[in-house]
């Protein structure tokens, strides 16, 4: 397998796919065996497997993980309303319909809880049409978009809790936001920067030495370019060891996203699925881990233009995940990050990780589709000779 992941990645990059990618196919109680083909920017060095990646919405599991033991905690509740922590999301008003005048509101017939941040069904997303809410968003810097807002999380949420509600929470599914908002949620509940807390209570005890909310300014030369296609061919965004995340960030990042390498999200992966412990203990009950890992959002939520055409198809979504409820990988649970990136886990326990720094498009999700032939079909090259 590990050939044949090789021979697939090779050709992606020599097709242009992309720059670079690592990658790992790991058996359940397999070795990891990364395979890293390409550069780490246009016509830049090798890309190396320990390269440290922007791995953008793969946070999503992560923070779902750290909210989930809070809750076994007893420091908060699934369904606790979150207004004690986050005052500025008390007293909500909904919108009348998604693409409603801002004006058009009536009071919230509920609060928002921890249950309907971890499920997307808050109330505040990402919107997908050109609405009066899509384009207070994006004047108000809060959509979301390819690098990180720039604002402080009480900023971001401060700005965000002005908005109106798509619809009233539990009524509808909207992508995207619920997780920043959970990420100040931790901060708050915990007393301190969610980067500070998911470091000791997560990261530290696990190994995941590269794991974090900026890359250290020592390894900044790990941190490869990003590139996005443009009429057809690649161009650079962020440059190798640059951009938002090379050093310390100079405000709280609580809502945005992670950096990380091929080798630490395996270890996360192991911990979720029982392979490694924190302290002696499971990283998750198996009751949390099923809940996390299962569909949570009623079949009335999956409505054809809450996300990209097709989507609840065969798909549903846990807590931080998608889940497969249909075709050949039923039970199969992963998520996929906006620069190219992606993850799966097996209900046989297999666990692949995909790491680029390209922005997502449709040669992109080609190559997540051949990585998971790779393991459908065993050794042979789904790409052909």
């Amino acid at each position: 397998m590990t050939e044949a992941l090789e021979q697939l990645l090779a050709r992606h990059v020599d097709r242009g796919t992309v720059p670079g990618a690592v990658a790992a196919v790991v058996p359940a109680g397999g070795d990891l065996r990364p395979v890293a083909a390409g550069s780490s920017s246009l016509d830049g060095p090798s890309l190396e497997p320990d390269a440290i990646f922007r791995i953008q919405s793969m946070t999503k599991a992560v923070t779902s993980v750290a909210a989930l033991r809070l809750v076994e905690r007893g420091l908060i509740g699934l369904d606790d309303p979150v207004d004690p922590w986050l005052p500025e999301l008390a007293d909500r008003v909904v919108l009348s319909y998604p693409d409603a005048p801002l004006d058009d509101t009536h009071p919230s017939p509920r609060p928002i809880t921890m249950r309907h941040l971890l499920t997307n069904t808050s109330g505040y997303g990402m919107m997908t049409s050109d609405s009066p809410l899509a384009r207070e968003m994006v004047a108000t810097g809060v959509e979301a978009g390819p690098v990180p807002s720039g604002l402080d999380a009480g900023e971001w949420l401060s700005r965000t809790a002005a908005l109106p509600l798509a619809f009233a929470p539990g009524e509808g599914w909207r992508y995207h936001h619920s997780f920043s908002i959970l990420g100040v949620l931790i901060s708050r509940v915990t007393g301190r920067t969610t980067p500070e807390h998911l470091r000791d209570d997560m990261f530290a005890p696990l190994g995941m030495v590269d794991t974090g909310f900026w890359v250290p300014h020592e390894a900044a030369h790990r941190l490869p370019a990003t590139s996005r296609r443009d009429e057809g061919r690649l161009v650079e965004g962020e440059p190798a060891g640059g951009g938002f995340y090379a050093g310390p960030p100079a405000h709280d990042v609580s809502h945005e996203e992670l950096v990380s390498t091929l080798a630490d999200y395996v270890r996360f992966l192991h911990a979720l699925t029982g392979g490694a412990m924190i302290d002696g203990e499971p990283m998750l009950a198996p009751a949390s881990v099923a809940a996390m890992t299962s569909d949570q959002v009623a079949d009335d939520l999956k409505l054809p233009d809450s996300f990209f055409p097709g989507f609840w198809e065969q798909m549903g979504w846990g807590f931080g995940v998608g889940v497969h409820t249909g075709g050949e990988h039923v039970g199969r649970f992963g998520w996929s990050g906006g620069l190219g990136t992606d993850f799966f886990v097996d209900p046989d326990g297999t666990i692949s990780v995909l790491m680029t720094q390209v922005d997502l498009d449709d040669r992109v999700m080609e190559l997540f589709h051949d990585v998971q032939q790779v393991t459908t079909n065993g050794p042979s090259d789904p790409l052909g000779p």
